[in-house]
């Protein structure tokens, strides 16, 4: 047989790949597993009563509470955006497109606390809109408007960047091809559109959620920090600790770790799913292809 000249890859030896793989391990241990057991024990290191009377606490259920009722909000109106943006962007052609793009990143730019400091100058007392919402009897910082606000803010390009690369690769022919066979617009989106982008709209919808239950920067600022009333759970966590309630703190803590196993979870089956998600589209294509051969 020929001897192969082949060029060696890198990292094809042996010692390199343990040694890559062996660093890999090593960081993530360090950076990821340590803190997440350290949550997990800090949080029952004063028994199991101490942690549930943290979790059962007015305080720790008004900031539960209150983180689920922004995403509540936050993550359908951030979701009906992306499908709207996404929609907008590749399937249509129109002026402004590359400048609407731009629009969907900038929050991934802007740090969170920026945000949350425009948002008292646009609705704060002395802010533009301030006085007249005051008027009208409308309070929006220090209270759960401002604070959905400020999370649908920080995360409305989540669902939008999941489905703009994928509905770009998909084109627009099947939309289309329905169209010109007398299907309505709301049809073409039900039946060819919403198929083939489930999964990534599903990916979208999760980390968005992650992302506003997790929200701390922005929501600081516009919260007011009023503990009972306009704390989430990342910032009753803050407030747990500087009053050196710390076994509280961790407890508090443990609820969002588990909320992030989750979302990791929910991550990894969809995307081994998504995998397969422009399956439909390629298909199709390959029967018709096939069809149109002798």
């Amino acid at each position: 047989m020929p001897h192969s000249t082949r060029p060696a890859r890198v990292g094809e030896g042996t010692g390199v790949r343990r040694t890559l793989i062996g660093f890999v391990l090593v960081i993530s241990a360090l950076l990821v597993v340590a803190p997440l057991c350290v949550i997990a024990v800090e949080a029952f290191s004063k028994g199991v009563g101490v942690f549930a009377a943290t979790i059962a606490h007015p305080d720790t259920r008004s900031a539960i509470l209150m983180t689920l009722a922004t995403a509540l909000i936050a993550v359908p109106v951030n979701t009906a955006f992306g499908l709207a943006a996404a929609w907008s962007i590749t399937k249509f052609d129109f002026p402004g497109r590359s400048l609407l793009l731009i629009l969907i990143e900038i929050p991934f730019s802007v740090s969170p606390i920026v945000a949350g400091v425009a948002y008292l100058f646009v609705y704060g007392m002395q802010g533009l809109f301030g006085p007249l919402l005051q008027d009208a009897g409308i309070k929006i910082l220090f209270a759960l408007p401002g604070i959905v606000l400020a999370s649908m803010f920080v995360t409305a390009p989540f669902v939008a960047r999941e489905l703009i690369p994928l509905m770009q690769a998909q084109g627009r022919d099947l939309e289309e091809a329905a169209t010109s066979l007398g299907a309505s617009g709301w049809q073409t989106f039900r039946t060819v559109t919403l198929p083939n982008i489930k999964w990534a709209l599903l990916y979208g919808v999760i980390l968005c959620n992650a992302r506003v239950m997790g929200e701390f920067g922005a929501v600081s600022i516009v919260s007011g920090n009023i503990r009972g009333q306009t704390n989430t759970l990342p910032l009753h966590i803050e407030l747990l600790y500087h009053d050196y309630q710390t076994a509280g703190a961790f407890a508090a803590a443990l609820i969002l770790t588990v909320i992030a196993v989750f979302t990791i979870i929910a991550k990894v089956l969809l995307e081994r799913r998504g995998a397969g998600r422009v399956r439909p589209i390629v298909a199709t294509l390959g029967t018709a292809e096939a069809k149109d051969q002798p």
